[in-house]
């Protein structure tokens, strides 16, 4: 091995991935850079080996095409690159500090871990929480996530899914609302404004003013209109401006609530959710210690907040 040799391993990640992606766009989004920026690193690497990795077609094709010498290296190369990340995985075992990468709803990080993870910085202050917010599921190996919590029926193939918290819903105004006083049955919903959060399918289960209608006795086809957000914290928000009556996550609506911005309408209407949160992460970082850390603080801070 030559150990003088320059190490261009952000290159050869580009051209692994463009190469399995078939595009440098593919790669880009997996690597969470620009497309100019990963053909950058292959022509950079091209240059230094003296040799095109990949074939300029002047034909208009867009899928790249490895060259055959770059083809009878890529075993090599994935296999040294997966190496490399078994190696530094195996450094994470031992360290309780740096960072820790987070990935949760943007929602459930305003209205639920932020005001809470101070507690998490007092007890492991050489910790620093990095966070992804997304609404899409991002894939953790990809994005080098070590932990998250996730909304839905528990099941993401490749990743442990632990039950952190269940939830009911049911719909919720400003106090100040100008119909609050006139709801005297559900009814009555029908004649103001609903919020409709579309931040999860409907098809997993989520529940819709539709179905929760139904289930307060209340006939179809009275919840059409409205204001629609892809949001639930900003859901949320709109009914404590008192632009209509949304319907909430308890979860994450329960400090709203107990802090007077909004009020629960009809609450002898039960209605739990067949989703719940999960604590969800890679099953080869589950010995990483400050990941046990977090998860074991996570768990703690759900069973306080539900009792």
């Amino acid at each position: 091995m030559n150990r003088k040799s320059p190490v261009y391993l952000n290159a050869l990640r580009a051209f692994e991935a463009s190469e399995r992606h078939g595009s440098f766009s593919g790669a880009a989004e997996e690597l969470n850079v620009t497309a100019a920026a990963v053909g950058q690193m292959v022509r950079g690497l091209e240059e230094w080996l003296g040799m095109p990795l990949f074939h300029r077609s002047a034909t208009g094709k867009t899928r790249l095409t490895p060259t055959e010498n770059a083809e009878r290296a890529l075993p090599d190369i994935r296999a040294g690159l997966d190496r490399l990340g078994m190696g530094l995985d195996r450094l994470r075992e031992f360290s309780t500090g740096g960072i820790l990468n987070v990935a949760v709803s943007p929602a459930f990080a305003a209205k639920w871990l932020l005001p809470r993870i101070d507690r998490f910085q007092m007890r492991c202050p050489e910790t620093d929480i990095r966070l992804e917010t997304s609404l899409k599921l991002v894939d953790y190996k990809a994005h080098g996530i070590d932990i998250g919590v996730r909304y839905g029926d528990g099941t993401w193939p490749g990743l442990v899914a632990e039950k952190l918290m269940e939830e009911e819903i049911f719909p919720v105004c400003s106090p100040s609302f100008p119909d609050a006083t006139g709801f005297a049955e559900p009814g009555d919903l029908a004649r103001t404004t609903l919020i409709h959060d579309l931040s999860v399918d409907p098809a997993i289960g989520f529940v819709t003013w539709d179905m929760w209608l139904r289930a307060a006795g209340v006939r179809e086809g009275q919840a059409q209109r409205g204001m629609r957000i892809d949001n639930s914290g900003a859901v949320l928000q709109a009914a404590i401006e008192g632009r209509g009556v949304a319907l909430a996550r308890s979860i994450l609506a329960r400090d709203d609530l107990a802090a007077g911005r909004l009020q629960r309408l009809f609450s002898e209407v039960l209605v739990p959710s067949k989703l719940a949160y999960y604590v969800v992460y890679r099953p080869e970082y589950s010995s990483l210690p400050k990941l046990r850390t977090f998860r074991d603080w996570l768990v703690e801070e759900a069973a306080a907040y539900q009792t």
